[in-house]
This record gives structure tokens, sequence and C-alpha cells, in this order.
């Protein structure tokens, strides 16, 4: 049986149309790319719109019209990348708002960075945010393309410009992802730059290059590989420790703590993509289970529906985690990622252990 097709209009107002050609794209780009994405047909007349397909689908795709049209007025404007976020976050959303009230739902989650103000997508982003905001010790576990680094990094730039911490320090293993890149030349700043690059970038974004330039001079924002933790107590400082999918156990005992008083501290990491030599364990799989009912320290997991860049990449994921369930039995998604931990972890003492 068909299911059944649902019929609905919307007027937008003010009927602007520089606004409305911004919202449509050049050739109607934006409404194909909404109708591929959400299975709905629009027809639009001027600022009239109709919309049809399934009532969920027209649902969505009203709300997201409406949302995207209040962007074209606020002076930023609407592009594929601004559409392409938009439909994530409605597709993410939907279910999740049978679990959260009225108010926490109306109720906007932003990050203001001086650049740029970050909002995050999806339940998923939603709840990592909240939770750095709320603990001091934060774990974002999942896929590339969830946004872990780049939120943490918005999330520790607004606690520097509101003065709730003193410094931003951003640690990263130095472990080559699988190429050998022989000797690096530089000071010790030099030598690490390569392995914080995502880290620099997010920066220059919020903050501008100039900025960013001068943090470091004073030692405001200090850039150290992981090993030089060791022996520190960091007191009022926003700690990011990225790709901790490739410390060792030790290691990651070691910079948990280092953690002092109002600091708060995020690890990210993806456990499908370890580049630890064969036979060492990861500290990012033993603390999940280390940690897991400890209080005060919150884990997020991400899977495949959170990525936030281009539509492939989702789908490269979504194929590795069939093909890692269908061959290994492990697979990516919140209750998945700890499989998955779990199976590499005993993998790995196996390993160590023979």
């Amino acid at each position: 049986m068909a299911t059944e097709k649902f019929t609905q209009q919307l007027v937008l107002e003010p009927d602007n149309t520089h606004r409305l050609a911004n919202l449509c794209g050049h050739l109607n780009e934006h409404l194909q790319q909404i109708e591929k994405s959400l299975a709905v047909k629009i027809q639009q007349r001027g600022n009239v719109f109709n919309l049809s397909g399934s009532q969920s689908a027209v649902e969505s795709g009203r709300n997201l019209l409406d949302k995207l049209y209040a962007e074209t007025g606020s002076g930023e404007g609407v592009n594929p990348d601004v559409v392409h976020l938009a439909l994530k976050e409605v597709q993410n959303v939907q279910p999740a708002k049978v679990d959260k009230t009225h108010e926490d739902v109306d109720k906007p989650l932003i990050i203001k960075t001086p650049n740029t103000s970050v909002k995050p997508r999806g339940p998923h982003q939603s709840e990592y945010v909240e939770s750095i905001q709320r603990f001091d010790i934060n774990f974002g576990i999942g896929p590339a393309g969830t946004g872990k680094t780049y939120l943490a990094v918005a999330c520790a730039v607004e606690a520097l410009m509101q003065e709730r911490v003193q410094r931003l320090l951003l640690v990263r293993p130095a472990v080559e992802a699988g190429e050998k890149l022989g000797f690096l030349p530089g000071d010790l700043t030099q030598k690490i730059d390569p392995y914080l690059r995502p880290l620099y970038d997010a920066l220059y974004e919020m903050l501008g290059f100039e900025r960013v330039a001068r943090l470091i001079e004073k030692n405001v924002i200090e850039i150290a590989p992981l090993a030089y933790m060791r022996g520190r107590t960091l007191n009022n400082s926003f700690i990011i420790l990225d790709e901790s999918q490739n410390t060792t156990t030790s290691q990651m005992k070691m910079f948990l703590t280092r953690l002092g008083f109002g600091s708060t501290a995020v690890i990210t990491g993806d456990v499908t993509q370890i580049d630890l030599p064969k036979g060492t364990r990861s500290g990012l799989i033993e603390v999940t289970r280390v940690l897991k009912d400890v209080e005060g320290i919150a884990f997020t997991w991400f899977d495949s529906k959170d990525v936030v860049r281009h539509s492939l990449v989702q789908r490269i994921v979504e194929a590795y985690d069939r093909y890692d369930k269908k061959n290994i039995g492990a697979f990516s998604g919140p209750d998945g990622l700890k499989d998955a931990a779990k199976d590499v972890s005993q993998d790995q003492g196996h390993d160590r252990d023979a």
C-alpha cells in the first residue's frame, strides 16, 4: 500500500524578492537539495511554497524553509553548506524531541566566539556541548566529521573570552598516522604543528590569525605534545586532548590526573582509527570501561548520523560500519562504539599477552 501523500502550503513573510532568491538558490539548487534529502516535492510561486510528500517529510521541509528564510535576513545568507547543515539538524533532532520538554526544545544552544557563533547540530552535539558546560572531564567519541574537536575548541574559546579560564592547552599524542614522516626540523612547537593543524584551523576561524599568534606568544594558548604533560598540575585551564585513541593506558591516566582547580578537560577520539603499534592497548578504549560509572565525568557517543561534512562522508562511515559489522562484529553508533571499544580492547589485550 502506497504512503498517503500529504500537502501543505507555506507563506513566508515578509515578501522580499532578494531574500527569496537567496533561499531558493541559483536555479533553485537549494530547493532541489531539500527535495532530494527529505523526499518532498516543493513548488514555489513568489513567497508561497506548496510542499507534498509524507506528513513527516512535509513538516520537516516546512520547518526547514521557515528556518532558512529567517537566516536570509540575518546578513549571513544561505548557501549549499548552510542548507546541508540545516538538513542534518532537522533530520537528527526530530526523534529527540520526544524526550525533551517544550522549554528545552525552544531554548537555543549557541557558543559565542569573537569571530563567529557556533550552534550544535543534532542531539548528540547538543548533549556534548551541554556536558562540557556542566562537567570538568568530558569525552567525545565517534567517527570523523562529527564536530568533536571543533565544538571543543569553540567551548574553550568562549570560556577564555568570558574569563572563566586563564589559558587554553591544546594537547595531542605525536603518533604518525600510518606514515613515516622522518625527522622534523624546528623547535618543539614547529615539530608538533602538523599534528595539531585541526585545532589551529578552528582557532583561526574563531579568533583570527593575529589574535591566535599573540595569545600563543603570551602563552595564553599553549601547544604541547602529550608526553610533556607529565608532572604538571593545570589550574584554571581549558585542556583539549585530541586524537586520544592514540594514547596508551598510562598516558591517558597521566593526562587525566593533571587536572587542577577551575579546569575543564575535553578528550576526543575515534576508536576505529587507532594508529598505535600492534599490541599496544588504546588508552581511550580502556578509559571507557574504567571511568564509565565515575560521577562527574561525561561520555558523549557520536555515530554516522552526526557527520556534518560532505554527505559522502556519512555514507563512507556507514559503509565501513556495515563492513566491520559483517567481518569483525564491531560497528559504530552509541551502543556499537562501546561494543567496538570492548572488542578492540580485548583483541589488543590478546596481542599483548601473546
